[in-house]
Order: structure tokens, then sequence, then C-alpha cells
């Protein structure tokens, strides 16, 4: 039995050596082969079930090693296991609504494919006189009619890896807000080989944005000099970023010039705390 691939490649030469040889000479005969067409990149792109289970599949994998296996935690300095477990539910939530929209996205990238290498071929098809053609490189033709499905799998692949850290900075995301940060540290992946950053992520790297409404800001102890994390597109939110935020929870981890006046003497006075064997209580670090 022929592959799918080779039956629409088959199906597309003999289009291409119809319509060269007899031209645009009714609706009928272009219909006919856009017919034919269609079949066979259905067959090609297949049942988008399979691809949806492994990107189910790997989507779980990578949150059974973020939650289950507490790998998220390396990037939230200070944080319990308690909080991660207290907030697994709105993780468990994020995990099964990023499941939905990537299998979404394979089910539009792969009408897309189709779609598009109907509307090229038509758009050929309609342009060649009745009577044929003798100049017509059919070689181009039919690479340029294919490509969208040809470059489907490359496509889904994007998919799977874009979604995979996408779901990686949500849950991260959904741990810093509910387990109370104050900040995040902001990380470029720049330096990676090969890896089209966006120049203003770049300009972002190691810059300390503030959580709007954390408890610090409320009590007057710190500012926020270069902004807030809402106030920008989050890390991981564009398509194929994979930067991402380094978490900070305790007040002493704070860049110096985050701190207002009375943030600095709390932060004193905690240390000062801290350092006498008759502390009250712990030093100043939620």
């Amino acid at each position: 039995m022929p592959s799918p691939r080779r039956s629409f490649d088959e199906v597309l030469a003999q289009a291409v050596a119809d319509l060269t040889d007899h031209g645009f000479d009714s609706a009928q005969r272009v219909e006919f082969w856009t017919r034919q067409l269609e079949e066979a990149a259905q067959r090609v792109a297949g049942s988008a079930h399979q691809r949806e289970e492994h990107l189910r599949r790997g989507l779980e994998t990578i949150y059974r090693r973020l939650v289950e296996r507490g790998g998220l935690l390396r990037r939230h300095r200070g944080v319990g296991r308690f909080v991660l477990e207290r907030v697994r539910p709105h993780l468990r939530a994020e995990l099964d609504r990023r499941i939905w929209a990537s299998a979404d996205l394979i089910r539009l990238n792969r009408r897309r494919a189709v779609d598009e290498t109907l509307q090229r071929f038509k758009g050929w098809a309609s342009s060649i006189p009745a009577g044929g053609s003798d100049t017509t490189n059919r070689r181009e033709v039919k690479h340029d009619v294919a490509r969208s499905l040809g470059s489907l799998t490359f496509e889904e692949r994007r998919v799977t890896i874009d979604q995979g850290h996408k779901l990686a900075t949500s849950l991260s995301d959904i741990l810093a807000r509910d387990g109370g940060a104050l900040a995040g540290r902001w990380h470029s992946n720049w330096r990676q080989r090969n890896y089209n950053y966006r120049e203003d992520h770049r300009e972002r790297d190691g810059v300390v944005y503030a959580v709007r409404g954390n408890w610090a800001l409320a009590a007057g102890l710190m500012t926020a000099p270069d902004g807030y994390t809402d106030d920008i597109t989050g890390a991981g939110e564009e398509i194929n970023c994979r930067c991402y935020y380094e978490w900070i929870y305790a007040l002493r981890d704070l860049p110096r010039e985050m701190f207002t006046k009375k943030g600095r003497e709390a932060l004193e006075q905690a240390r000062g705390r801290s350092s006498r064997a008759d502390a009250d209580g712990p030093a100043l670090t939620a």
C-alpha cells in the first residue's frame, strides 16, 4: 500500500500534468483535481488524535517533573513543599487548560495546511490559459503547492516545544502568585546558540520586577524602580519565548535599590533579632 505522502505526490503530479496540458478550460476540471488533492492532503495530515496524545503525554511528563517531583521549587527559593501541595489544584487545572489549548492548535494547524495547499493549487490552476502551457515548470509548481503540508510535522514539533515551555512558565507563575512572591528576576536565554531571541527580552535579562500588590509594597518596605511583572509581556508568553523568572520571596534577597528607608530599617532590625539568642521570632524573610 502506498504511503499517504506518496499518494498525495502522485495525485499532485497528475493534477499539474493535466492542467499544464489542457489549461483552465473549465471550472469542472479544476474542481475535480481540487477534490482529489483535498482527499489526498487529508490522508497526509491524518487524524490529529495520535499527535494530540503524544503532546498530552509530553505535557504530563513536564507536570510530573515540576510538580509531583518538586522541580518547580528550584526557581522559587525559600518556598516549602507544603506551599506547592497547597496550590496543586490550581497547577493541575493549568495542565488541563494547556492540554486543551495545545490540541486545538494542532487541529487548527492541520486544517490550515490543507486549506493553504488547495488555495495554492487553485490559484495556479486558474492562471493557466485554456489549451495548456509549454512554459510551466512542473517541479516548481508541485513544490510550491505542497510546501504547507511538507512543513506540517516541523510546525507540530514547534507547537509541542512551545507549549511545553508555556506550561512550565504558567505553573511557575501560579506558584509565585499563590505563594506570595515579592518580585521576579527575568532570565533571557539570549546566549543560547541558535536561539532567535527578542531584543527587548535580552534587555530585560537580570532586571527585577516587583509583583504588584505584594505584602512588602503594601507595608511600604519596597518600591518598584523597574516596574511590575504585569507591566510587560510574561516570560514564555510570546511564541517561542524561552525566558523565565527566578522568583524572590524574602525581603533580604531583593536588590538594594528596591528598599524604601522603612524597608532598610526593618531589614536591619530583623537581622539584629536573628543574631541574638533570645530572639522572639523568625527574621523578616517572608
